[in-house]
């Protein structure tokens, strides 16, 4: 009897997400014994950084209390509540709508499938997080990247933005600050975007899940709180500032002109109501979290600036790669001057190194570059150790 062979779906052919995909050609390292030295997922918890005890606390507490069924689909009123409280810290008005997912990667989606047709397209930026590039291909979208621009801190290029702009172009991504550069966008550059927002009648996803991680104390601006008015959807979560990605819990905020959105706004409810709920016990943590105690996040901005400027220093001071230093969260985006492919050279140092790194073509880069995303989350021996390791590794790297 022959077998039949299955075909998957066409939709999931072009997905990629690299910062997962190379952890098979590390697992396969690790089985030599090799020491192997993790710089490839944004994960605290991985590393010497504890999740608040009071999130830990009142899920806990809402677990014995039975608060174990489905949850309201937007979500529980405390913590929407809380939600509403921190729009207002951020300087958001006109807030229409405000829900609750698993993980802000659920509010992403579920906000993309309720607004883009096959066919259409948003402006994603390059380097960016591939998740949306995963969500463009599943709903059958083309794609529409625009730069960053590395001579300028990585802040995104008006200019392509403007040119990449057509019929079929429905909303622009931001990340801010942004995965995988570390970038902290200017009140200028966000407003030029609004501006070209309004005229194009797009619709601003603005990606803020790392906004409390902002080193040097430089402020992060909030694109929806520049104008009440333009169509903004603001996504944040714990999984960051509160050290607690296992939670996966996110969160969308819809705010600008209720008559331009309100079409919109039921069509996002309406997917919200079909899949039921997200989880429902650690929504418990959301108001304790934004409400409570922040004495966690200046501990963590000073960890994160001695791990940020260890990475510059010792990354820039390597031949042949170059690093813009990051302002928020706890990515770097390092060039390769001399290396064609990224792929090859970040599999290569796994192999003779054991140092686990993403290649920035699983980010999109300018055509004709090549760069790699280092986590600098782990404590200063680790990264010593990694860093040290890279620099024996382009020493030898030939290609």
């Amino acid at each position: 009897m022959s077998k039949i062979i299955i075909k998957p779906a066409e939709r999931t052919d072009n997905i990629k997400y690299a910062v997962r995909d190379i952890v098979v050609i590390a697992n396969e390292a690790a089985k030599s014994g090799k020491e192997m030295l993790y710089l490839n997922i944004g994960d605290p918890n991985l590393f010497d950084w504890q999740t608040p005890r009071i999130l830990i606390e009142e899920t806990y507490k809402a677990m014995l209390n039975n608060y174990n069924g489905y949850a309201p689909s937007s979500g529980i009123k405390s913590a929407v509540d809380a939600i509403e409280k921190e729009a207002e810290r951020k300087g958001i008005k006109n807030v229409q709508d405000i829900f609750i997912t698993t993980g802000a990667s659920e509010a992403i989606d579920i906000c993309l499938t309720a607004l883009v047709n096959e066919g259409e397209n948003i402006l994603t930026p390059t380097p960016g997080y591939p998740l949306y590039t995963a969500i463009q291909s599943k709903l059958k979208m083309y794609e529409n990247p625009y730069y960053l621009n590395e001579e300028n801190n990585w802040q995104p290029d008006i200019e392509d933005i403007k040119r990449k702009i057509n019929d079929k172009t429905r909303a622009i991504i931001i990340i801010n600050p942004n995965n995988p550069t570390g970038a902290l966008y200017s009140k200028e550059i966000l407003e030029e975007l609004i501006e070209l927002a309004i005229k194009h009648n797009l619709v601003i996803f603005s990606d803020e899940i790392y906004d409390k991680l902002i080193i040097d104390d430089k402020e992060h601006i909030s694109i929806a709180s520049l104008n009440s008015e333009a169509p903004v959807i603001t996504f944040g979560g714990l999984s960051k500032n509160y050290m607690a990605p296992g939670f996966r819990i996110g969160w969308g905020i819809v705010s600008g002109n209720r008559t331009v959105l309100n079409d919109y706004i039921e069509a996002i409810n309406k997917l919200l109501r079909a899949r039921l709920s997200a989880n429902h016990p650690e929504q418990y943590g959301i108001a304790p979290a934004l409400l409570g105690d922040q004495s966690h996040l200046q501990e963590a901005k000073e960890k994160l600036k001695k791990r940020r400027d260890m990475t510059v220093e010792m990354l820039n001071a390597i031949e042949g790669i170059s690093c813009v230093s990051p302002e928020g969260a706890f990515y770097a985006f390092p060039k390769l001057k001399f290396v064609k492919d990224d792929y090859k050279w970040a599999k290569e140092l796994i192999k003779a190194e054991g140092v686990v790194t993403v290649p920035g073509s699983g980010f999109g880069q300018v055509e004709g570059t090549s760069h790699f995303r280092i986590v600098f989350l782990p404590p200063e021996n680790v990264l010593d150790k990694a860093y040290n390791a890279i620099r024996r590794f382009m020493q030898t790297y030939e290609e």
